[in-house]
């Protein structure tokens, strides 16, 4: 391949070998089997077409990415490919209040697309733990989550319409700015949590949600994780919709104590994180706490800001306390909620059978679980086994191998035991009609 071909249009590349290390790592602990030729710092939609089309041309790998936050190596780039990096997209095009909707460039902080949400009464409502840092482009890509998608949806129900440049690198729209439209294919959701094998996206029309008028929190520690999901299961009978609802388990406590000087662990084995919101918080709270005081250890509840941060600071502190301890890998799996508590026991069982340190935190409204795998703890085949004894648990509950991180390169060994081999052949045929040369992304998620 011919750099100069392509890097002549250009106004932004690199092939420093430092930079190029850079951005060939995630968050993931991957390690990709060489640096990639190039990086290409787009700065506009026709620098992306640019890169793919000569990328498709030539057979060569392109690989999409934001801010490197991912877990689950789907941003991992290694010899001889193009890094796209898509950071340097990073307006707000618009903002509608009328209309409840943002248009934005793929480089856009989490963060600062809800910040600026807010000047106008409104908010961005995933919420994935990497907002401060991860980018509009990434969430996309994985469909991530976050501790409000119990009651407000996950990325995927918050784009209305994306642009992407196919493998070909032609530019395709898709979706809406209304909220209802069913005219042809969803496309919209197929490209959403593709990992950037099928498009690259380079805009996206998202819907914003109204700022609670008032939220309630509560504190809740539990003798069991039984009791906890116990809990959980008689809001959702009794028709409460929590916005947050949070699960961390005690090894998760313990750590957090040792980071801060506190004594969370002595209250409970488990602590759950409440919240709701809008007109009606604090009844509901308060309907909340008479329902499960009764299978509690301990109950705070609050309307309280400054409280309230204390209580939603235990959960945040959860990643940061484990990392204290070593080099981690970021485990993501989900569950049907009714085999919550039978999974987070299993974790725990895991560890003590196989010498691994594992923590474990939950958005526990939606079954999706977090088992952090100290990653030193154990000699290196004591922690695949561990690993792959997670990924059976949730497969034999009816669960998946992932609710919101994607398969990246770490869990492409198991998706034949999840999909089976029909459908992932269709998942395959699907990825060849968007991306003819095979160039978006190789390797990861259904390759």
């Amino acid at each position: 391949m011919s750099l100069a071909a392509l890097t002549d249009d250009l106004a932004a590349w690199s092939t420093d070998p430092d930079e190029l290390t850079r951005v060939s790592l995630d968050r993931s602990g991957a390690i990709p089997d060489g640096l990639p030729d190039l990086v290409v710092f787009a700065r506009s939609v026709d620098d992306v077409q640019r890169t793919v089309a000569h990328a498709a041309t030539h057979g060569v790998p392109v690989v999409p990415r934001g801010a490197g936050t991912g877990v689950a190596g789907g941003a991992i780039a290694g010899a001889g490919s193009i890094v796209l990096d898509l950071s340097g997209l990073d307006r707000i095009v618009e903002i509608r209040p009328d209309e409840a909707i943002a248009v934005v460039e793929p480089g856009v902080v989490t963060a600062d697309l809800d910040d600026a949400a807010g000047t106008h009464g409104l908010r961005y409502a995933p919420d994935p733990a990497s907002a401060a840092i991860s980018t509009i482009g990434g969430n996309i890509a994985t469909n991530a989550g976050g501790l409000r998608c119990v009651k407000y949806g996950v990325t995927r129900d918050a784009v209305l319409a994306v642009d992407a440049v196919l493998g070909d690198g032609s530019l395709i729209s898709t979706g809406r700015r209304t909220i209802k439209g069913v005219t042809g294919y969803d496309l919209t959701s197929l490209l959403v949590g593709s990992e950037g094998t099928l498009g690259v996206i380079v805009g996206a029309t998202l819907r914003l949600s109204p700022l609670p008028v008032s939220t309630a929190t509560a504190g809740v520690f539990f003798a069991t994780a039984e009791d906890a999901v116990a809990a959980i299961t008689l809001l959702q009978r009794n028709g409460l919709r929590p916005s947050t609802a949070e699960l961390i388990d005690q090894a998760t406590l313990v750590a957090i104590d040792e980071a801060q000087g506190s004594d969370l662990h002595t209250r409970g084995e488990v602590f759950l994180l409440l919240q709701t919101d809008g007109y009606g918080a604090e009844a509901e709270l308060a309907a909340a706490e008479r329902l499960i005081r009764p299978l509690a250890t301990a109950f705070e509840a609050t309307t309280d800001p400054a409280t309230a941060d204390r209580l939603v600071a235990t959960r945040r502190a959860a990643l940061p306390a484990i990392e204290r301890h070593g080099r981690v890998l970021i485990e993501d799996i989900a569950v049907p909620r009714s085999r919550l508590a039978e999974t987070v026991t299993a974790v725990a069982a895991i560890a003590a059978r196989t010498g691994v340190r594992i923590f474990v935190f939950a958005h526990a409204g939606d079954g999706n679980l977090h088992p952090i795998v100290l990653a030193d703890s154990a000699p290196p085949e004591q922690v695949e086994r561990a690993v792959a004894a997670i990924f059976d648990q949730a497969l034999a509950v009816g669960g998946t191998l992932t609710g919101e991180h994607g398969v990246g390169v770490l869990k492409r060994p198991w998706l034949a035991a999840e999909l089976g081999e029909p459908v992932l052949d269709l998942h395959r045929r699907v990825k060849a009609v968007f991306d003819p040369a095979g160039i978006l992304n190789p390797g990861k998620a259904i390759q």
